[in-house]
């Protein structure tokens, strides 16, 4: 049942209400397929008209459309601009003439560790190990960068992680649950 100031759509029966601005005359919703056939009812009902059925025809208008055509040329043949979704990254390589040489970090704030720039890390630490305080998080974030040293020196010294010897070394993290 229709609402005060509501309108049956035309082409789906659905109930709408008019844009106040268009008022009395929307006879169609604003979902896609009813206004194609808004589109299409409009101009079946232009070109029915007798003085529009030869309106882009004749010499009049091939006249028209070349002369435009000569004062935009190459418009056509413009290519159309594609924007990058995102900037490529080139690869840095690991640095091998830096020596470890004391794997313990000293304590440093958590804005000197991950620099505020990256909060897909900050926030990927607090969902993956479920923390919410800063100071949490300062720990958690040290301990892998640890890791990640510890890591990095393995493959430096030319050790693999299929090495028993560096494996049994580096600690491991807890097993984290996904949801």
């Amino acid at each position: 049942m229709a609402q005060a100031g509501q309108r049956k759509c035309l082409s789906c029966k659905v109930y709408f209400t008019p844009d106040r601005r268009v008022g009395e005359r929307q006879r169609y919703c604003s979902s896609d397929a009813c206004q194609k056939v808004s589109k299409a009812q409009s101009q079946q009902r232009w070109l029915g008209q007798p003085h529009n059925r030869d309106y882009f025809r004749g010499p009049v208008h091939v006249a028209r459309v070349q002369a435009w055509r000569k004062v935009h040329p190459g418009y056509a043949s413009r290519p159309t601009p594609v924007a990058a979704l995102q900037e490529e990254c080139t690869p840095q390589p690991i640095d091998k003439t830096h020596e470890v040489v004391n794997r313990t970090l000293p304590p440093e704030p958590l804005q000197d560790l991950i620099s505020p720039s990256s909060p897909i890390l900050v926030g990927l630490i607090a969902h993956l190990f479920e923390l919410r305080l800063q100071d949490e998080m300062a720990v958690t974030a040290r301990r892998l960068v640890e890791l990640g040293k510890d890591i990095l020196g393995a493959v430096e010294h030319g050790q693999t992680q299929a090495d028993p010897a560096a494996a049994a070394l580096a600690p491991r993290a807890p097993t984290v649950q996904l949801d």
